[in-house]
């Protein structure tokens, strides 16, 4: 992939509906946004490339929040990266972070065992909504058990909201010049037929499919939603990736037959909510004591935000100030 090629409506997420279908959806395209995120970390590439599939999936869920809301993606599992966050304040601000051991993360890519299922491992997956004001929190959890984001991402539309839901998505680095930028991409579709009887899905789990039973198309799904599914199966990851592809093409592409509508694109940003003045407020909480082992050899407290690695260089002296004031 050239990066010399002008990025067609990077760094958004459109949403759409093809009413053929009572289908709407949501498609991501993620340039400087997850590569900013990224390389404040300097993670290795197979960690850099599960942060960048969580980050894009926390674009598609996330934008469907009003002004205020939040919206966090967190894993904690068993694997060689044992932890994943990343946080969506609404309209479009994006962060995250990972935490992984980096032996056996070696060992994984020594034995090529560096599927995103095979990296996070065993665990669970939760997705936490919180829309702000007097509303109250939700949170959905997923069991993870050695599958893909996308697979999760089905298995909580499945139990949680019960709306036939498909999910596809792309991470790669963009080579050019010598240099590289990571990218990522994502499509979701939903099927909202106007009768909720249309809405029925398999009740069996695709691995417990008899012999000759294709889960995928089951006879009791209703027809639109089957042919919604297919067309959805044929994008492939480049042309989630594409920079010079924009979304709308690639939604014409896969829906012109049936007609596709898109409405106002949410732009999205690598944006981190840390600041002196929280860190401040952070650190006052624990007890003079507590603060004063937190004190280095130059007599400063040094922190560094977990998300874009920025660091802070606090004074004791403004820590107790704050503390005595509040």
């Amino acid at each position: 992939m050239d990066m010399a090629a002008s990025p067609a409506g990077d760094d958004r997420v459109l949403p759409f509906a093809v009413e053929g279908l009572d289908v709407r959806g949501r498609v991501a395209s993620l340039g400087t946004s997850v590569d900013t995120i990224i390389a404040r970390h300097d993670y290795p590439a197979p960690v850099s490339r599960v942060v960048g599939e969580a980050v894009v999936l926390t674009a598609l869920l996330g934008s469907a929040l009003k002004l205020d809301g939040r919206f966090q993606l967190q894993t904690r599992s068993d694997g060689p990266i044992d932890m994943v966050i990343v946080d969506f304040d609404a309209p479009g601000r994006l962060r995250a972070c990972a935490r992984f051991d980096a032996g056996r993360l070696e060992a994984a890519i020594a034995e090529r065992a560096t599927a995103t299922g095979d990296l996070i491992g065993h665990g669970h997956l939760a997705l936490t909504i919180d829309q702000g004001g007097d509303m109250n929190r939700y949170q959905g959890v997923v069991a993870l058990e050695g599958q893909s984001f996308e697979e999760a991402a089905h298995q909580y539309f499945r139990q949680s909201e019960q709306i036939p839901t498909l999910v596809r998505l792309a991470v790669g680095e963009a080579l050019g010049g010598g240099d590289h930028a990571w990218r990522a991409g994502g499509l979701m579709v939903q099927f909202l037929p106007r009768s909720a009887d249309r809405m029925r899905q398999p009740d069996l789990d695709p691995g417990d499919a008899p012999e000759g039973h294709d889960p995928a198309a089951g006879p009791d799904e209703d027809d639109a939603w089957v042919e919604a599914k297919l067309l959805v199966s044929t994008v492939e990851d480049h042309e989630l990736l594409d920079p010079t592809l924009t979304r709308e093409q690639l939604l014409y592409r896969l829906f012109h037959e049936r007609g596709v509508r898109v409405f106002e694109p949410q732009p999205v940003e690598e944006s981190c909510r840390c600041s002196s003045h929280r860190i401040l407020a952070m650190l006052k909480r624990f007890s003079p004591e507590d603060r004063a082992d937190m004190v280095g050899d130059d007599g400063r407290i040094g922190i560094t935000c977990e998300f874009c690695s920025r660091h802070y260089d606090i004074d004791p002296a403004d820590v107790a100030e704050e503390a005595d004031a509040g």
